[in-house]
């Protein structure tokens, strides 16, 4: 092991030498570097080989070259880099190599190599990394492209990157990222021809013999690609991903048609067609640019018109809940889209308002957009309306508990007298464990709204609750109300009849304590009751329950003495790093930092 990291140090000397001789680094620099690396390189020879130490190594090679171009910078000189820079450019290549051979799933360490070689611009070495990586890691699509690009962008090699998309294909020959990256590629390989050939004829530079294709010019390499992934992989949408990656570029409106047809003759049954081809209305040639707000926006309610026509076309043979989600979707986003005109708001929102009417009747709209319905309803006023459809949306998705919240927060807001009923249904339908939030929402309502013999009933019948959670959240809301209600002494006699009826929250007593302290002359003998049956329930394991306790012991009401009794137990009591966690309060509660 000396022998090859002292021979490897000696390499390194004649480019330490020139970085000496330059004035790039000092010669106590130079000592100090090669101090380092023979560290370094003896680390990589252990016989128990860390993936930590490569990557230092690595990051240490690669501080130094930035370290050098920033010294070259400052200086201004510029020589010598390939007896400088690439012998360490090398080295790490080096490096990467035995590490990657290593630790060959680690395709992060892969990347990082990449990285470097594209930064430092050492192409043939790049292209050796990129074939080294792929052979290694042939099941990763995203592998493929990235080196399809660094090929394309880098290398300036389309016939390469050519070839790395075939190759791919053979692998994953129905990967739809792998074809709209192929597609796009052959694209601005005929875009970059087409620039070429266009500088050629305005310098009118003789090229002899050589012609450029004008298929290929035309983008006939990319169609095959489009032929090739059509027959494969079925589907509008990845079609039109197709369409739209064609649309970036402007030579290729013979092609964008040619897919364009195809789409519309062989997925009409495709509900993403049929939005795309709706959609394009709104980007039809209309009337000359127009000058008034007004002018504009009957011109774009005539657009969107047009596309509500095709929606409607497509209904008639497509109707199904994927093409009403298309269509309300599109009536949706355009009354969203914010105008000055309040004849164009308003038709959009009367076009949305029948659309998902229409769906509802057909029972074809999805629950999301009931929400959305209730929503244009309330911002208009229409609180008859919005009452229907909150009840209509619980019945057709009576398991749903999104749609229950929302509806009954609904009515809650409108002060419905259905809210009752309706709060009645939900319990019946929401599973009992999801169905808390409904409880907490009927005892704000109940607690604001209702008699209170309605409440107490309400409350009792929330106590008896089987779901633990529920059952210790009415207690909370129960004693609150009867605070409100009744003042402090109907509070403890809630309090009172509640202290044996497990479950509790902490915040059950917590509430009790903020009550009993509000009053006039609390009495430290009830608090003490509150803390003492809190920390029964919760002692073990709530280190600032103890510490409230002590603190209210050093209070104006309390006595002081007992903290240290309270500390003992806390101590004793207290499990896990709650102990600890207690320790350090109370310690800096002594020394008077809390």
């Amino acid at each position: 092991m000396a022998d090859i990291v002292q021979q490897r140090l000696e390499d390194r000397i004649p480019a330490l030498e020139q970085l000496e001789r330059v004035g790039l680094f000092t010669n106590k620099e130079v000592k100090s570097m090669l101090k380092r690396s023979t560290a370094l390189e003896y680390k990589l020879h252990r016989t128990v080989q860390s993936k930590d130490d490569f990557i230092t190594y690595i990051q240490y090679e690669i501080n130094v070259l930035e370290l050098i171009k920033k010294r070259r910078a400052r200086i201004g000189y510029h020589f010598k880099r390939e007896e400088i820079e690439y012998p360490i450019i090398h080295r790490i290549n080096h490096v990467f190599r035995r590490a990657t051979t290593k630790w060959q799933e680690d395709v992060q360490l892969w990347l990082s190599q990449v990285a470097f070689n594209k930064k430092w611009g050492t192409k043939t070495q790049l292209s050796k990394v990129l074939s080294s990586m792929l052979a290694i890691h042939p099941d990763k699509p995203a592998l493929w492209i990235m080196a399809a690009k660094c090929e394309m962008e880098d290398r300036n090699s389309s016939e390469s990157a050519r070839h790395l998309f075939l190759r791919a294909l053979r692998f994953h020959p129905e990967n739809k990222k792998v074809y709209q990256e192929y597609f796009r590629m052959e694209l601005m390989h005929a875009e970059k021809l087409r620039k070429q050939q266009q500088e050629l004829e305005q310098a009118k530079i003789d090229v002899g013999e050589y012609n450029f294709s004008p298929e290929i010019l035309s983008g006939k390499l990319a169609e095959v690609v489009y032929r090739d992934a059509a027959q494969k992989i079925k589907g509008a949408e990845f079609i039109l991903s197709l369409l739209q990656i064609a649309a970036i570029f402007d030579f290729t409106k013979e092609l964008q048609d040619t897919i364009l047809q195809e789409l519309q003759s062989q997925y009409v049954d495709d509900c993403m067609m049929w939005d795309f081809m709706a959609k394009r209305e709104l980007d039809a040639a209309g009337a000359p640019e127009l000058q008034s707000a007004k002018g504009r926006a009957s011109d774009t309610d005539r657009r969107e018109e047009r596309c509500c026509v095709v929606y409607e076309e497509a209904l008639k043979s497509l109707n199904t809940e994927a093409m009403w989600t298309c269509y309300v979707t599109f009536c949706l986003e355009r009354y969203k889209r914010k105008t000055n005109v309040n004849e164009l708001k308003e038709k959009r929102k009367e076009r949305l308002l029948r659309v998902l009417q229409s769906a509802h009747d057909a029972k074809l709209l999805q629950e999301s957009f009931y929400k959305n319905w209730l929503q244009v309803l309330l911002s208009s006023g229409d609180t008859v309306s919005a009452t229907q459809i909150a009840i209509t949306a619980t019945q057709c998705f009576s398991q749903s508990f999104e749609m229950w919240s929302f509806s009954l927060q609904t009515l809650v807001q409108l002060e419905s007298t259905e809210a009752g009923h309706l709060f009645q249904e939900a319990l019946k339908h929401v599973n009992p464990k999801e169905s808390l939030p409904l409880w907490q929402l009927q005892a704000d309502w109940c607690m604001t709204s209702q008699r209170p013999e309605d409440t107490e009933t309400f409350f009792q019948k929330g106590l008896l609750s089987l779901v633990p959670a529920v059952s210790s959240a009415m207690k909370e809301k129960y004693l609150e109300w009867s605070y409100k209600t009744g003042g402090y002494k109907r509070a403890r006699k809630t309090f009172t009849s509640l202290h044996e009826h497990r479950p509790f929250t902490k915040a059950f007593f917590m509430k009790m304590i903020e009550i009993e302290k509000e009053q006039e002359t609390p009495k430290m003998s009830n608090l003490r009751d509150y803390y003492e049956r809190a920390l029964r329930e919760f002692g073990c394991s709530d280190e600032d329950l103890w510490m409230d306790y002590i603190k209210e012991e050093l209070g104006r009401h309390g006595n002081p003495e007992n903290c240290g009794k309270l500390h003992w137990r806390a101590v004793k009591t207290l499990e896990g790093e709650s102990v600890e966690r207690f320790t350090t309060q109370y310690t800096l509660l002594q020394t008077g930092h809390v």
